[in-house]
C-alpha cells in the first residue's frame, strides 16, 4: 500500500485536474495550511503567475492575530486575499482546496473570501 504522503499527492493532483477541466480559464484560489499558519494565492495557470497572495505571516495580520492556525486567522487571510485579488482585477476564481477537506480553517477562508467579493 502507498504511503500517506503519496495518497495526499494523488488527491491533490486529481482535484487540480478536475479544476482545470471545469475552470473555463479562471484563476484558481489555492489554499495551503500548515500547523502554524495558513496561506492563500490566486494563481493564473495559463500564464503561470501569482496574481494575489496573503498569509497569516503578513505584517498587518501577524500583529493582530493571536495565532496563525485558527479559524479567525483563516478568515482574516480570506478577506485579505479577496481584497488583493479585487485590486488586481480578479473577481471570478475557482477554489482549490488542495488535499484538505472543505472544513474548519479551509471553509472559514473560503467564506471570508466570498464575503470579500470573490465569486466561486
Amino acid at each position: 500500500m502507498s504511503a500517506p504522503q503519496d495518497l495526499k499527492v494523488r488527491r491533490r493532483e486529481r482535484l487540480r485536474y478536475q479544476l482545470r477541466q471545469k475552470s473555463g480559464g479562471r484563476p484558481r484560489l489555492s489554499v495551503f495550511r500548515s500547523g502554524r499558519h495558513i496561506y492563500a494565492q490566486v494563481i493564473d495557470d495559463a500564464s503561470r503567475t501569482t496574481l494575489a497572495a496573503a498569509s497569516s505571516l503578513d505584517k498587518g495580520l501577524r500583529e493582530s492575530l493571536k495565532t496563525g492556525a485558527d479559524k479567525d486567522a483563516a478568515a482574516a487571510v480570506g478577506k485579505l486575499v479577496a481584497e488583493r485579488a479585487m485590486a488586481a482585477g480578479v473577481s471570478l476564481v475557482v477554489f482549490d482546496r488542495g488535499a484538505y477537506l472543505y472544513h474548519g480553517r479551509v471553509k472559514a477562508l473560503a467564506d471570508a473570501a466570498r464575503e470579500g467579493g470573490l465569486a466561486f
